[in-house]
């Protein structure tokens, strides 16, 4: 008889400090890989994505299980989810499990890194509400992002976390196909993994974490072969150093046949990444440095240089609207160069009424009251005009076609900027494409991200630098306010260590 699997996912990582949070809306429009959907209209909406569910959904066709998809919902990085947004679709979620009836196992597609207003472990509340529901004896799997801070709750309810091991997040449908797979043995075993947990004592800047260089690029490699037969499953996830509890930390997952053999290989990449720890580390420009640096490179340069404003990243939290790096470029007086996006629905329907070859005077951008950024004052012409609904083909995105809402192109001197009215993180060449910039023509592409545009854009790159403007999410976890990170844990790699006399009390 087939195995009847439920399948759902509910993705969030939150920036705790960020300018804004995550509604129902926000969840219901996406503004990422898919909008939210349910029942069967998920095995079409996800097939051919690169989503964790979309991978699990190949498995299970493989496989022959009949499938009940619940629920998929995701929003783009911001901060809390706010209480209606996660009671209403964890409550929905779990409600169209209920009635599913029973099941032989239960896959579920989640971030890791999610803090709600009421919650600061949104994961580890789902997967325990989930557990009740279906009993102790019903395996459950979950893919994760590597970003997770994963906790105690999330561990002890779930069978197995599967981790990306990429990052940029190229696997992320494979994770979903690897945690699918370890589903189909524990229903075919009928008894659970032994597992081993462990967090690590210090935060790593997103911009280091790029698996593509060393250190991390040789700790994944050891990750893959800590999966040596004994142990069926090993994860290690760098951690979103911008989310205030607890449980922020790097984390090693470890499932084997035994308990010792759990216990060895989570000990054994610990001491790697420990080890590791002075080598998590870059060069990092300030706004006019970094387009100074860029444009010194591009004179003799036949590919663009790629300048990352990481702090302004809508993948790890900003708002995609402040102006430092558009401020830079225009001051120093670049040609040839690209910025986006920058998220201002006022500024896209001012020009798509004012049309296209108009001139437009616009306060620009700044909107999200970030310490040293404002709007950027000045006179613009419309070049491009487009309803903003982009197919990103690119290996992060994989096919996903994003609605960025109505869009331009508006330029000022040699610089030309993406305004668009719905936030998504600059990480596919298309972004560039839809409003008429070729970004392999540019001297100069800033794009707002951290490291998933590299996947795209680092084939066409004569370098990538990577500048800190005014942004949310601080390069370094230690310039942000923390108030309550476990005591002890450094901020940075080799930096020094939160204290408990920084914790505040907590509201009544």
């Amino acid at each position: 008889m087939a195995k009847r699997v439920a399948i759902a996912g509910f993705l969030h990582e939150t920036n705790t400090f960020a300018p804004s949070r995550a509604t129902l809306a926000d969840f219901v429009q996406g503004g990422g890989h898919l909008p939210m959907c349910r029942g069967t209209e998920i095995l079409a909406r996800a097939r051919g994505v690169n989503v964790g569910i979309a991978g699990a959904i190949e498995v299970a066709e493989r496989k022959g299980w009949s499938v009940e998809p619940l629920l998929w919902a995701g929003a783009i990085p911001s901060a809390h989810v706010e209480v209606a947004a996660f009671e209403g679709i964890a409550g929905e979620m779990l409600d169209r499990l209920a009635s599913a009836g029973p099941v032989d196992g239960v896959y579920l597609d989640l971030h890791g890194a999610m803090v709600c207003e009421h919650l600061d472990d949104g994961e580890g509340a789902l997967i325990e509400r989930v557990r009740k529901l279906v009993g102790p004896d019903v395996p459950i799997t979950v893919s994760l992002d590597l970003h997770g801070n994963v906790t105690a709750r999330m561990v002890e309810n779930a069978d197995v976390l599967v981790a990306y091991c990429t990052y940029p997040h190229v696997d992320m449908a494979e994770t979903g196909r690897r945690a699918a797979e370890q589903l189909d043995t524990l229903m075919a075993r009928a008894r659970p993994f032994a597992k081993a947990f462990r967090q690590l004592p210090y935060l790593i800047p997103i911009p280091w974490q790029y698996t593509g260089q060393e250190p991390a690029k040789g700790i994944y490699q050891a990750v893959r072969d800590a999966e040596d037969g004994a142990v069926v499953s090993a994860s290690y996830l760098m951690g979103f150093p911008a989310a205030d509890f607890e449980d922020c930390a790097q984390s090693v997952l470890a499932y084997a046949w035994t308990q010792e053999e759990a216990d060895r290989a989570a000990d054994a990449l610990c001491g790697r990444i420990l080890a590791s720890e002075a080598d998590f580390a870059g060069r990092a420009y300030d706004a006019d440095e970094g387009v100074l640096e860029a444009m010194r490179i591009a004179q003799g340069a036949s590919r663009p240089v790629v300048i990352a404003d990481t702090q302004d990243n809508p993948g790890a939290g900003g708002n995609s609207d402040t102006t430092g790096m558009l401020r830079a470029l225009v001051r120093n007086k670049v040609e040839r160069a690209a910025i986006g996006l920058i998220v201002d629905p006022e500024a896209a329907k001012f020009a798509h009424e004012a049309g296209e070859g108009a001139w437009v005077s616009l306060a620009l951008g700044g909107k999200s009251g970030i310490a040293g950024d404002e709007p950027f004052e000045a006179g613009f012409r419309v070049e491009a005009l487009s309803n903003g609904r982009v197919r990103a083909n690119g290996p992060y995105y994989g096919g996903t076609t994003l609605e960025l809402g109505p869009s331009a192109c508006l330029s000022i001197g040699g610089v030309r900027v993406v305004v668009a009215s719905r936030k998504a993180q600059l990480a596919d060449q298309a972004m560039y494409r839809f409003v008429g910039i070729e970004p392999r023509d540019q001297a100069i592409l800033v794009n707002k991200s951290s490291v998933h545009f590299r996947a795209d854009f680092e084939p066409i790159a004569e370098t990538i630098l990577v500048c800190t403007a005014p942004g949310p999410m601080a390069l370094d976890p230690a310039d942000l306010p923390w108030t309550r990170l476990k005591p002890g844990i450094r901020l940075s790699p080799k930096g020094a260590a939160f204290k408990a006399d920084m914790r505040k009390e907590e509201p009544a």
